[in-house]
């Protein structure tokens, strides 16, 4: 079932209990204004303040770290951004990632359930740091809760804004970057584990054995003829024994031509089209896994079955630090409302006057939106001239 089916039920299961029980729903703290939800509470405020009491030193000096750091990412993101105008038409660096959706011009495809647990992640770790920040600072929160525009979900912390704004430039910047570089702390947790697992463990637990298809896109010929679940065996004659060979013989592909594939239900051949990232290779629209058996030693052991854990860990894993990181460092561009836009904001108006800096960030902030906008228009319905 394609993922986006789901978001559809949830939609309508979800504005039809909020719009019957909308009185009952706001005696709870839930503000039903279509397409807002939002749910505010002040019960996790305690808990904020014990992590933010329990160390405030570490805090400030964690995240004065935290400036230069996302001040080196904003300037990155700003400059990859801009660059990425050379290769518009044929690769579009910014696109929508929505778990379990496949999306139009979005080489990226991430799974429904542990894309929406690595997002979950993402929306916890970022909003709890810029509140446990503004507790560091002194700042008192107004509310915390959770929020729904139509189907997208989201987190907040409110800060008083009126005694942040009364802060010094250095306290106020920790708490803009205060999320970005929760996103990338948990990030690197992630990868590393990760890494431990895919890298250490795995590869001693598991041994290859070709590659299993797991997912086929809807923008290629392979879906007529193959399904998930096949084991891939060899790509024109060359042997498919793991992922890497995998690689290497895909490299070979064309554009235009039939290719052969051997798999352990059967032969298939079809034509290859272009690929969406780079116009000079064949595509089939596979996507695979490496397709791991039990190493000898480690099975039929009372603990085997929970040794099948480790790859959708690893891959739970993945995900956790993909979109911690893309969301941590995306935040970081150097636009309002974004915390980059802020950051930028106070670091410029260290060296120029109010009157100055406004223009500039302002002027950012278009350029930087018009660039995201054009990038998404491309890779969903083409290039529009």
């Amino acid at each position: 079932m394609n993922g986006i089916y789901y978001y559809v039920i949830a939609f309508i299961l979800i504005w039809t209990i909020a719009i019957i029980f909308k009185n009952q729903l706001t005696d709870h703290g839930v503000e039903v204004n279509f397409p807002l939800l939002m749910w505010r509470t002040q019960r996790l405020r305690g808990f904020i303040d014990k992590l933010a009491n329990r160390a405030p030193r570490f805090w400030k000096w964690y995240m004065n770290i935290g400036i230069v750091i996302s001040a080196g990412f904003m300037i990155l993101m700003a400059v990859a951004l801009v660059y990425s105008l050379k290769t518009l038409v044929d690769t579009p660096s910014v696109s929508l990632i929505v778990p379990g959706v496949e999306v139009p011009g979005s080489p990226i495809f991430i799974p429904l359930l542990s894309g929406l647990i690595a997002l979950a992640t993402v929306l916890i770790v970022h909003e709890f740091s810029h509140g446990i920040l503004s507790r560091v600072e002194k700042i008192n929160i107004n509310s915390i809760g959770l929020l729904l525009f139509a189907i997208i979900p989201g987190a907040f912390v409110e800060p008083n804004e009126e005694e942040l704004n009364e802060l010094s430039r250095p306290a106020k910047m920790r708490i803009y970057v205060a999320g970005s570089m929760a996103n990338l702390t948990l990030a690197a947790i992630a990868l590393i584990i990760m890494l431990v697992i895919s890298s250490f463990i795995i590869p001693v637990v598991f041994e290859d054995d070709g590659v299993v298809i797991n997912r086929l896109t809807e923008d290629a010929n392979a879906k007529n003829y193959m399904s998930e679940g096949m084991v891939i065996r060899s790509i024109n004659n060359l042997t498919v024994s793991d992922m890497a060979s995998f690689q290497k013989a895909t490299s070979t592909l064309k554009p235009n031509e039939t290719v052969n594939i051997q798999t352990d239900q059967g032969d298939y051949s079809f034509q290859l089209k272009s690929n969406p990232m780079n116009k000079s290779l064949g595509f089939m629209g596979i996507q695979v896994n490496a397709n791991n058996v039990i190493a000898d030693g480690f099975d039929n052991q009372f603990y085997t079955p929970l040794l099948w854990l480790l790859m959708p860990l690893s891959d739970l894993l993945f995900w956790i630090y993909f979109l911690n990181f893309a969301v941590g460092t995306f935040n970081l561009l150097p636009m309002k409302p974004l915390d980059g836009g802020h950051l930028l904001e106070n670091l410029l108006s260290y060296i120029m006057p109010e009157v100055a800096y406004k223009p500039i960030v302002t002027f950012m902030s278009f350029f930087m939106g018009m660039i995201i906008v054009l990038s998404l228009v491309v890779g969903l319905v083409g290039v529009p001239f």
